[in-house]
């Protein structure tokens, strides 16, 4: 960078901070120092710099450093520092770049990680930068031993991480190794207004009037504001040549106007955001144009991706003002040009930068524009007509979106209790307003972090109230605390079900930027297409290859609480045909059925080859009991068979772990977590990731799924390589691991009557022949006909509902996002004597 972006950011006839210049006199080659600076400006933030080629090359850590290997502090990139800054400290005068104290937090000096022959450190150093990835060493007195700078997509983002070595720590934080006699430290206890001791009526008051200044945290009303043009939803993508589209942004809507004074930012409400995002709005300073451009403010993630959590005030994600209309330039409004005008003077007035950047389109081709969106797992798509005009406030069909995220705003109304590891609380209640009435909706159980979960806290407690403020019933999945309905957050959601409530709702921020009178009801919302429950005929005749199959009694109630039928069973199965079949091909079925539905006993019925039709296949295999006869399994290979199963009263499909002609090869084995009759389903969930843990410890890849009841499936596939009998000592070893991890929540005793009824019996004993568990996508006997689903380790959290994935929710989320069980499939060979002896070290540790 030089030192050309430091002198242009400063004037120093006015500021302490020394002038710009190079390091001339070198010390011992191979050494050279690091300085790390403390500095309260507008926001507390630290700053990391590194001596190269006679400057310093420089980041803004948000957090500070952190000794902890966990942690992966955002390293914001700044500009070039000359040498001599290494020894500031002090106060940069109000009205300069960076105003307020900067003091020094710690210092040392640093060397590569490695040295190459005939390279110097500088040139080391510097081919990292280049290639985006530091490894040093630091010899501080506060930072010590390994570290590595790793650049993101973005070119001034990186992470600083702290290897693990001997001086790493856990849980770390900057401010606990800072004096408390440092100048910035008494400047900021100066400020900080004291906690009253006793919640009395008139602190109580305090209280709230503090969360509402908190919740107003997108500032106040600014006077003369815009309202900004918005888009029609719309269902399918197409293509035209008279449209334009963009990336529909998961963000604020901002409107900015510019001009030589204080920049305005805005929301669409007229909410000022200049305080909310300063980095947004001092970088609008560099515009010295009047112009009222019209926006979305983004966070990046470090995957370059947008994060709206990465907008909540405790978040150091870097911002990004994607700017996508220009409304008025100098003293014309120009809001009557077609958009294709004024984007293009958009484009000639807008130079890009780190913080402010134009919004690029595509013309004409929305079809793949869309399909790229969706391939990026970005918001949606934006299509716009080029010449359409601007028409402030309206929701015009002009101006189109297409989005791939069901995302919505919600009123909080509760929360429940925290359970087992998890503080603060448990899930959010949510609801929208029917005209004056708040209508419960669903619980938001997942999204959060410590952070959020710890300022949620924070906000709601003033708002605590005694009766529900719900008009109708709540089920809850803990106690519920209820609140004023004042907060509103932004979930994201699986779909709408029948009854009207979200499935698996996912918390990704409140929302500053919108009242709670304004979350109305989710008519206005596309709900999914649900099965119909089948009321069809009696009977259908299907024709199958070599003859005909005849479904009967197909209005038969199989679930008469929620009125379910036999119908609706083999219409689920025939639309999840294509994606069952895969995992049910070859193997031997052991068939359960239940043809008088679930409030009777079923029964298992292996034998079924013999009176199966001639189109059915089955293999004949050697039964496990004493006398030695044979067994004739069915294998369901096709639709036409999975729909005789089906008619059979199959509701639940359970196929073995091996296929023919190699019975006794499984290509995956299994864990089933089978919880006991106090067990909650946060129990389930913390005793998964605990055998992810050591899964991943062993370095094999897995996959999970609900199990269709109470319990949860882990499957690690084996690329057919090792038998039975090898695989089962392995898998009871990791169940002993993880036992030893969970000595009060999990146990290896199979028998009820003798193991607790809060403890989770780690079921090893499946990887045997003949042995099964419930299909993936297989219906389960059970109240709510609920699936047995697979589910990304991201979704196993606390809070997770499994009698959300039933028969009417899983073929659209099939559909919406793909088979997320597809990789099991895929071989991963390992050396299981290998893992095995690093399996029995860890055992002994």
């Amino acid at each position: 960078m030089g030192l050309k972006e430091y002198t242009a950011k400063r004037d120093l006839r006015r500021t302490p901070e020394p002038s710009a210049k190079l390091r001339k006199n070198k010390r011992d080659e191979g050494v050279l120092l690091f300085v790390v600076q403390r500095h309260k400006a507008s926001r507390l933030h630290y700053d990391f710099r590194l001596e190269l080629d006679g400057m310093l090359k420089s980041w803004a850590v948000p957090k500070g450093p952190s000794m902890d290997p966990s942690d992966k502090r955002l390293a914001m990139q700044v500009e070039d520092h000359p040498f001599d800054y290494k020894d500031f400290t002090g106060v940069i005068p109000e009205g300069n770049y960076g105003a307020g104290i900067v003091e020094i937090w710690d210092k040392g000096t640093y060397t590569p990680l490695a040295m190459a022959k005939g390279a110097t450190a500088e040139t080391l150093l510097r081919a990292g930068l280049k290639a985006g990835s530091l490894k040093i060493i630091l010899k501080g007195k506060k930072l010590k031993g390994e570290f590595a700078l790793v650049r993101m997509k973005d070119e001034r983002s990186w992470l600083l991480i702290k290897h693990r070595d001997r001086y790493a720590v856990e849980g770390y934080d900057s401010e606990d190794h800072t004096p408390k006699t440092s100048a910035i430290t008494r400047a900021l206890l100066s400020r900080r207004t004291p906690k009253p001791k006793v919640l009395g009526k008139s602190a109580k008051a305090t209280n709230a009037k503090r969360s509402t200044a908190r919740l107003k945290v997108a500032g106040d009303k600014v006077g003369g504001a815009l309202k900004p043009m918005l888009a029609t939803l719309h269902v399918e993508p197409f293509d035209d040549p008279d449209w334009l589209f963009e990336i529909k942004w998961d963000g604020y809507r901002a409107i900015a106007e510019t001009s030589e004074g204080v920049p305005k930012l805005y929301s669409r409400n007229g909410l000022a955001f200049n305080d909310r995002f300063p980095s947004v709005a001092n970088a609008l300073r560099g515009i010295k144009r009047h112009l009222v451009l019209d926006g979305e403010i983004v966070a990046m993630d470090e995957h370059g991706k947008p994060s709206f959590q990465g907008l909540q005030r405790d978040s150091d994600l870097p911002l990004i003002y994607y700017v996508f209309d220009l409304l008025k330039v100098g003293d014309e409004a120009i809001h009557d040009k077609p958009l294709h005008e004024r984007k293009a003077l958009l484009r000639k007035f807008l130079k890009d930068g780190p913080v402010i950047r134009y919004c690029d389109h595509v013309v004409g081709k929305g079809k793949a524009f869309f399909a790229a969106t969706q391939k990026q797992d970005l918001e949606g798509a934006i299509a716009k007509h080029k010449d359409s005009t601007y028409a402030f406030g309206y929701r015009s069909k002009q101006w189109l979106k297409w989005k791939n995220h069901r995302t919505m705003e919600v009123v909080i109304g509760g929360y429940t209790a925290p359970r087992n590891s998890r503080q603060h609380f448990g899930s959010l209640l949510l609801g929208v307003f029917d005209e004056k009435r708040l209508r419960y909706i669903g619980h938001a159980g997942t999204g959060f972090n410590a952070g959020t979960l710890a300022e949620l806290k924070n906000t709601m407690r003033p708002l605590i109230r005694a009766k529900s403020p719900f008009a109708g019933p709540v089920s809850p999945n803990a106690e519920p605390v209820w609140v004023k309905p004042q907060l509103v957050a932004q979930v994201k959601f699986a779909e709408i079900t029948r009854d009207g409530q979200l499935r698996h709702p996912v918390f990704q921020g409140l929302r500053t930027d919108k009242a709670a009178s304004t979350v109305r009801s989710l008519d206005a919302i596309p709900k999914s297409t649900t099965m119909g429950l089948g009321t069809e005929d009696k009977e259908r005749m299907v024709k199958v290859r070599g003859g005909t199959l005849k479904l009967t009694n197909l209005n038969k109630l199989f679930w008469p609480k929620e009125k379910i039928t036999k119908g609706a069973v083999i219409a689920y199965y025939e639309r999840m045909g294509p994606v069952i079949l895969p995992y049910l091909k070859d193997r031997p079925q052991s068939l359960y059925r239940t043809p008088d539905g679930i409030t009777k006993p079923g029964f298992f019925h292996k034998d079924a080859g013999g009176a199966a039709p001639d189109w059915v296949k089955s293999v004949r295999l050697a039964s496990d009991a004493r006398d030695g006869g044979k067994i004739d399994y069915i294998l369901c290979n096709n639709t036409p068979t999975l729909l005789y199963l089906a008619n059979l009263g199959c509701i639940e499909l359970n196929a073995w772990s091996s296929r023919v002609p190699n019975v006794d090869i499984p290509d995956h084995l299994v864990m089933d977590l089978d919880p006991g009759d106090k067990n909650t389903f946060d129990d389930v969930v913390e005793a998964a990731l605990a055998v992810k843990v050591v899964l991943d410890r062993l370095g094999l890849k897995s996959w999970c799924k609900t199990s269709g009841a109470s319990g949860l499936h882990i499957h690690v596939p084996t690329a057919r390589r090792h038998m039975y009998e090898d695989l089962a000592p392995f898998t009871k070893d990791i169940m002993l691991l993880v036992n030893s991890m969970l000595p009060k929540t999990t146990t290896l005793e199979r028998s009820l009557a003798k193991r607790g009824k809060r403890q989770i019996y780690l079921d090893h004993l499946q990887n045997r022949q003949g042995q099964t568990v419930a299909c993936v996508y297989s219906i389960r006997p059970r109240a709510g006909a609920t699936v047995s689903t697979p589910i990304t380790w991201d979704e196993v959290e606390f809070g997770l509902d499994p009698k959300a994935f039933t028969i009417h929710t899983v073929p659209d989320r099939a559909a919406s996002i793909g088979d997320l069980f597809e990789g099991s499939r895929s071989a991963q060979p390992f050396a299981l004597d290998r893992l095995h002896k690093v399996l029995k070290g860890l055992l002994q540790e």
